[in-house]
């Protein structure tokens, strides 16, 4: 990747970040206050967003009330931000109000490999045992093999144990194909709690990674009881070279410094958004390089492998229990294969890209990549905002 240097900031204005939608959508929004030095629960309405943290001091407590989307749009506020303020504020200053990622106390989990075509770029970063070198001819071979045999596969069916016999007897089996048809979904801790940043801020690229990509990605907010409450957008940052090494780097690879962005805002469920809805969406992605490069991708929910119910279940039941509730990302059928600096090396970010992360009816995340050692250090945890609420008198 290139040197890191100070990158041009994207212009962001409500009308680019808000749903198509959104005079009908009940949207959650998280603000810091330089006023309360700390974050309010928010609702977003027209151009402006409302602090909510009197009625619901954490979003975690807000999603546990069955009629979340009721005091999103009806209930009385205070302290009122317009929605263009928010979005032209510095990264990670804390004497401006600035949007921030919309969930807190909730775990951010995320799934992996469950998309067909996604999953087989899993099992080229680990033949390749991370040399982005040697991505295009390892491509070819398993492409050849593995390509044709899982379409139409349901993981865990009669068909997807014929196709690991026959993966085996090719020797391409992989642990990314066990995860991809098996029984059992891949489920991991993506980011501690309250590190996920959120639109237009930075996000943290490992400097030691020359060969990654954006995952852009639906993500479920889900409450203890493992009830889906809503929607928003993420970015599962890949680092293909370190987890290619081993998968045993998953952590190295996926939990960094800004490595985990989620936003703009929850959408709830309510009449006309639900998990249907989720299941239909179409998530676009655009890098902009600051010579000019850009890049389309697009990840459609149509063609998960895994029902997101499922994934859900494989999350949350008597065998795990979640009581400040949690965020899943739910996974991503992108997997950038384009040449960007050498030939045969396929795409990786360079500093300064500016990526977005956008969905009709859920708006658009958008952010600057940066390496993650100088992203805006993580310094507010569950103890300051336990502090921060107490000092506030709204526990």
């Amino acid at each position: 990747m290139e040197s890191a240097a100070t990158p041009p900031r994207p212009v962001l204005t409500a009308g680019s970040v808000l749903p198509e939608d959104a005079d009908r959508a009940a949207l959650v929004a998280r603000v810091h206050s330089p006023e309360r030095d700390g974050p309010c629960v928010a609702a977003v309405r027209g151009e402006h967003v409302v602090d909510l943290t009197a009625v619901a001091p954490t979003v975690s407590d807000l999603m546990e009330r069955d009629d979340a989307a009721a005091v999103v749009r009806e209930a009385d506020g205070g302290d009122v931000w317009r929605l263009d303020e928010l979005l032209g504020a510095p990264p990670g200053r804390r004497d401006v109000p600035r949007l921030l990622a919309p969930v807190d106390l909730q775990v951010i989990k995320a799934a992996g490999v469950t998309f067909a075509r996604s999953l087989l770029e899993r099992v080229i970063e680990e033949r390749t045992g991370g040399d982005p070198a040697q991505a295009a001819r390892v491509r070819a071979r398993v492409v050849q093999v593995v390509g044709g045999t899982l379409e139409g596969i349901r993981p865990g069916s009669p068909e997807a144990d014929k196709a690991r016999e026959l993966l085996v007897s090719e020797g391409l089996w992989s642990q990314y194909l066990e995860v991809g048809i098996g029984p059992d979904p891949e489920v991991f801790t993506k980011a501690p709690v309250l590190s996920a940043v959120g639109t237009g801020a930075d996000i943290g690229v490992l400097s030691a990674s020359v060969w990654n990509n954006p995952e852009p990605e639906a993500v479920l907010v889900v409450d203890s009881r493992g009830r889906v409450r809503g929607a928003t957008l993420g970015n599962d940052v890949n680092l293909r070279d370190i987890e290619g090494r081993s998968a045993l780097l998953l952590s190295r690879a996926k939990d960094n410094n800004a490595s985990c962005a989620i936003g703009p805002f929850i959408r709830l469920f309510d009449d006309g958004f639900d998990l249907d809805t989720v299941r239909g969406l179409d998530i676009d992605l655009r890098v902009d390089g600051t010579d000019g490069y850009v890049l389309h991708g697009s990840s459609s929910m149509r063609e998960i492998s895994r029902d997101v119910r499922e994934l859900v279940t494989a999350t949350h039941g008597p065998h795990h229990q979640y009581p400040d509730g949690f965020v899943l990302f739910t996974g991503t059928l992108f997997a950038p294969t384009e040449d960007r600096q050498a030939p045969g090396a396929g795409f990786t970010h360079e500093y300064g890209d500016v990526v977005r992360i956008s969905s009709p009816r859920l708006g658009a995340l958008v952010n600057t990549v940066v390496p993650s050692e100088q992203a805006a250090p993580w310094t507010f945890g569950v103890r300051e905002l336990m502090r921060n609420l107490a000092r506030r008198g709204v526990l």
